[in-house]
């Protein structure tokens, strides 16, 4: 079964997308609908509301005034976060038993509207990330137009939730809604006959491309632990790339060889960090980028560029178009970096040169394992693994910016 999650700003057409989606097979979940079920008549969600909001928000007939909620909550943040704490993990309830039923059903395909996937970081709990999004006075027209709200509260609506830009920056397809409905129609029969071409998703690994383990200078994991880890968060494969060591990858791989691809983050003489994927031997730091490139082309691994236009240990695009001749793949989501423009940058630059992109959790505590991963077809080599990659799809969420403490304290223990 695939798991859509279909988001993006209010007005942009989602709830159209979905139910063209639903007339082509879909199965489909509505989350604003898990939402009112959550606070409906005689549950224990309109209670809790009642309690904490007063008379204030029930209307004549006893029932919650959704209207006078919705003028409290997104005029005061404060009163918007109560709300969700109420009614969220219902939700997430609701969903997860929807999605159950759908997938003991038969369902091949559902897709679920979620307004606030990536604000509430649920992207790991779908395979394909949709985004409709259109302009700002467009999405004020239509939400003021046929839905009867003011411009005012439009406003305080879109100022609660991730900027369009912010979110098409996570999508795996983007649908841009400036037409007309046949225009819309096209679009998303466009995405549509696209997912129903790719192969069924249990043909798909999950691959963690950059992680590390206590032969790093600054992780703590051991070999086994992060064994243990990837295995139980769901991954198929795992590239254990540690600082200028190979050690640990080496350890991994005895303890799973089907898990592990042996790999080694190496500092080049320019201060940037290369990845190379299935090695055989240590590769020694301290070499150009084209040296260090030159000597994981001869052990026939692959030259993967990670965090490429990181503040602190990347470079920029004129340097890499110098060297592009020497890179296999680039690393278009890492999930230790907090700007998602440095991110997006690596999947502009890497497009521009056909190059094809991978993820990574760069996970340096055992809690960050497969926080970044690719879902791509089963591969068996490099050059498999090169073609599979092009086939798969990103999925993930930046870890917390306190991972970096972890990383500083295993510096200071070591």
């Amino acid at each position: 079964m695939i798991r859509l999650g279909l988001t993006g700003t209010i007005g942009a057409g989602k709830t159209s997308v979905a139910r063209l989606f639903e007339g082509w097979g879909a199965h489909r979940i509505d989350a604003d609908a898990l939402a009112r079920e959550a606070i409906d008549a005689g549950t224990a969600g309109e209670a809790a509301v009642i309690r904490l909001f007063g008379s204030t928000v029930v209307a004549p007939d006893g029932r919650i005034d959704r209207a006078a909620l919705r003028t409290i909550v997104f005029t005061d943040p404060e009163a918007r976060e109560a709300l969700e704490s109420i009614v969220h993990p219902e939700v997430d309830r609701l969903r997860a038993a929807r999605l159950a039923d759908a997938e003991r059903q038969g369902a091949d395909v559902v897709v679920v509207e979620v307004p606030l996937l990536f604000e509430k970081a649920v992207e790991s709990d779908f395979d394909v990330l949709i985004v409709v999004d259109a302009p700002l006075d467009l999405r004020r027209r239509r939400v003021t137009a046929e839905r009867g709200l003011s411009g005012e509260m439009f406003d305080a609506i879109n100022a609660a939730q991730w900027s369009g830009e912010r979110k098409r920056r996570g999508a795996t397809c983007v649908l841009w809604n400036d037409g007309d409905l046949a225009d819309l129609h096209a679009k998303a029969r466009a995405i549509w006959e696209e997912l129903s071409a790719a192969p069924p998703l249990t043909s798909f690994w999950s691959v963690d491309l950059h992680t590390h383990t206590s032969a790093s200078h600054d992780c703590l994991s051991s070999p086994a632990d992060v064994v243990r880890q990837a295995r139980e968060c769901g991954l198929d494969r795992i590239a254990v790339t540690d600082h200028d060591e190979i050690d640990g990858a080496l350890e991994a791989k005895e303890l799973d060889p089907e898990l592990v691809i042996v790999g080694e983050e190496v500092r080049t003489s320019e201060g940037l960090d290369l990845i190379g994927l299935w090695l055989e031997r240590r590769i020694p730091p301290g070499g150009t980028f084209r040296e260090v490139a030159e000597a994981i082309h001869d052990q026939q691994g692959l030259v993967y560029v990670p965090h490429p236009f990181d503040g602190r240990r990347g470079t920029d695009e004129p340097f890499l178009d110098g060297l592009v001749d020497c890179v296999d793949v680039v690393e278009a989501f890492n999930a230790r970096i907090h700007d998602g423009d440095r991110n997006a940058r690596a999947a502009t630059w890497a497009r521009r040169h056909g190059l094809p992109i991978g993820a990574g959790s760069d996970a340096h505590t055992l809690r960050e394992i497969g926080r970044s991963r690719v879902v791509m077809p089963p591969f068996t080599d490099p050059p498999s693994f090169l073609a599979s990659l092009r086939g798969g799809r990103i999925q993930g969420r930046a870890s917390s910016p306190l991972v970096h403490l972890a990383s500083t304290w295993a510096k200071l223990r070591k």
